[in-house]
């Protein structure tokens, strides 16, 4: 199942996108007023049998799938290639342990929404196209042998980088942070609809030029791996993010480096998930 979230004549919704249309249940929302609520409690309802009223596409406004209530956990370097270039290709530098950073959770903007270029406090705006993973039930001390039973579902995300702020703090958060830092979405996708979640194809293109051409399979980190260490004395809970990195092709990486400027079409794109779309203005 794909779910999504969406604003209908100025009320949120979620629901299922099917090839015919949206698919949605009052009933459901009553109870479950956002996706993140229905995510931890999804097992005890028959939910194809109770979402049972359509909407087409053109009558919605597609929002972020949740917001999450928690930092989003993101891992960095997670692919060599993009260690590398991060690293003037020094070899030491590719972790041997994951790299753990945050973004706010007021950094999350939807699919089709305007990146903030925030000119007045950053000159070099980047993209990086990722993996998103949201957590389904609670856990700790996750086994790596079970992690995938915690998954709800994959989608994607943009961890948009002000390069500069992130150099002058000497650490991730404010220069990841800042508001529509976090383009997500624009469905959830359930693992029962990806065969093998470290063997999906992930580009990124800016202005229809492409510019990360990368695959799941060249993580360093496999994301059975990411949920049993961020799990480790640590609780995750249903709704939770993890930004799994992205591969090489930043713009920080050319040389000179190509950074966003107002008016970049940013489109990320997964395998059998989809595509994330944004305007920098």
């Amino acid at each position: 199942m794909r779910f999504v979230s969406f604003n209908y004549n100025r009320h949120y919704y979620w629901g299922i996108e099917a090839d015919d249309g949206i698919y949605y249940s009052e009933k459901l929302i009553n109870i479950f007023p956002t996706l993140d609520t229905l995510i931890a409690n999804i097992d005890d309802l028959d939910i194809e049998n109770e979402i049972n009223q359509q909407i087409s596409r053109h009558d919605i406004e597609l929002l972020a799938p949740l917001y999450p209530k928690k930092n989003i956990m993101c891992i960095g370097k997670n692919y060599a290639d993009h260690a590398l270039e991060m690293t003037n290709q020094d070899h030491s530098q590719i972790p041997q342990h994951p790299v753990i950073f945050t973004k706010a959770p007021t950094s999350v903007t939807g699919p089709n929404m305007p990146v903030n270029s925030h000119a007045s406090i950053t000159t070099q705006l980047d993209y990086e196209g990722e993996l998103a993973v949201v957590i389904g039930k609670r856990g700790k001390n996750i086994a790596r042998e079970d992690a995938l039973d915690y998954v709800f579902g994959y989608t994607l995300l943009n961890d948009v980088t002000a390069r500069d702020l992130q150099q002058q703090h000497k650490q991730f958060f404010r220069g990841k942070s800042l508001d529509t830092f976090a383009p997500f979405g624009p469905a959830i996708v359930t693992p029962d609809e990806i065969e093998d979640v470290q063997k999906l194809g992930i580009r990124t293109y800016v202005n229809d030029e492409l510019r990360q051409n990368g695959n799941t399979s060249d993580m360093i980190f496999d994301v059975k791996t990411l949920i049993a260490t961020l799990s480790e004395g640590m609780t995750l809970e249903p709704g939770d993010v993890i930004a799994t990195g992205t591969p090489s092709g930043v713009g920080k990486g050319f040389n000179p480096p190509r950074f966003l400027q107002a008016g970049d079409v940013v489109t990320v794109e997964i395998d059998h998930i989809g595509q994330l779309v944004n305007v920098v203005e």
